[in-house]
């Protein structure tokens, strides 16, 4: 249903030009570096080689996520058809409509955030046998550095701790890819689409693709809940995805004050940077969800960081232990009220 020539080419439209920056120092020695630093710290030990860094621009990561919005989409798109199968002489009509649309939509998504995207560890989620890229925007990395007036390699070095951390997480946890994916498709099997009949015979009325991606990638969750059964599945994702973002948030700080040059006032710059958007950026970033995702990130730095000061790092990675041993939303609030259920429940159901 996704057409993804249209969507890539209105992505590089909401881009804008690439400056074509070079990431600001050396990115394959930090990457070895941050893959020996976040192993010996977290004690995580991931199943087989991580990938190599690789510094992209921006068309380069739009191209990427938009083949993902065609995996996250495919199971909505394929029962689109089928409802469009009984709609007759306006099916043709409809399933153009609604390809332009859905595909429009992603572009436009996709080419905001192709400006905003430091780096990523981008893997499948769907069970696609696609090996997973450790992504750094080039251009966005260095204008940020240049635009909080940090150094630049040092805060290179800094995103590159949290991407690896995010690396140590998918693939020294061996159940966390499929947790996820598993919510992911759950979630996907709710999504009812209709067909709203009206002057013009009807119109798809189809999942926002805004609110779909950034629910599983970004944490905009809030708006995207519709019913109970929804709104338990959410409640799971953001709790868990609060947990990965957290701990490497956690990760890259405590590290960075080890191992980064230039270190101080890395995290004050950055804070700084969200919080001095402009007006329309800030509406965007409402819209997108991006502003539930940034308080989404706080509350689980602020788990992780209490969970450490009570009980050590040995405690925080009981999170990896087994689906169950993850918190829930409430906990994310309190991590004392989780420390005691870990140590009430030594044996956690998946």
């Amino acid at each position: 249903m996704l057409d993804r020539a249209l969507a890539l080419q209105i992505a590089r439209l909401a881009a804008g030009s690439d400056p074509g920056d070079p990431l600001p120092g050396d990115l394959d020695g930090w990457a070895v570096r941050a893959e020996d630093e976040v192993g010996r710290f977290t004690g995580l030990e991931p199943a087989g080689p991580l990938p190599e860094p690789e510094p992209v621009g921006r068309a380069a990561w739009a191209e990427v996520n938009v083949e993902m919005m065609a995996e996250l989409l495919a199971p909505v798109g394929e029962r689109l058809e089928r409802r469009l199968e009984s709609a007759g002489p306006l099916a043709g009509p409809l399933r153009i409509a609604a390809k332009a649309t859905l595909s429009a939509e992603v572009g436009l998504v996709m080419g905001y955030l192709s400006t905003r995207v430091l780096g990523q560890y981008e893997l499948s989620l769907l069970g696609h046998e696609r090996a997973p890229r450790l992504l750094f925007v080039s251009p966005n990395v260095a204008g940020a550095a240049r635009e909080m007036a940090v150094d630049g390699e040092s805060f290179m070095a800094w995103i590159a701790l949290h991407e690896v951390t995010h690396a140590f997480q998918f693939a020294g946890v061996p159940w966390l890819r499929e947790h996820l994916g598993g919510l992911l498709e759950q979630y996907l099997d709710t999504v009812d689409v209709r067909i709203r009949r009206g002057s013009a015979g009807g119109l798809p009325s189809l999942p926002d693709p805004a609110r779909l991606v950034e629910a599983f990638r970004e944490g905009g969750l809030a708006a995207l809940v519709q019913t109970r059964e929804q709104r338990a599945i959410m409640d799971r994702v953001q709790a868990a995805m609060a947990v990965v973002e957290g701990y490497s948030e956690h990760v890259m700080d405590a590290l960075g004050a080890e191992v980064v040059p230039n270190y101080t006032g890395l995290r004050e710059a950055m804070e700084h940077r969200r919080a001095s958007r402009s007006a329309p950026e800030r509406i965007l970033s409402r819209l997108l969800g991006l502003d539930l995702k940034m308080r989404q990130y706080e509350l689980g730095r602020r788990f992780c960081a209490e969970v450490v000061r009570r009980n050590g790092m040995h405690a925080l990675n009981r999170v990896w232990s087994a689906p169950g041993a993850l918190p829930t939303l409430a906990e994310l609030e309190a991590p004392a009220a989780w420390l005691a259920r870990l140590e009430r429940e030594p044996a956690l159901p998946a």
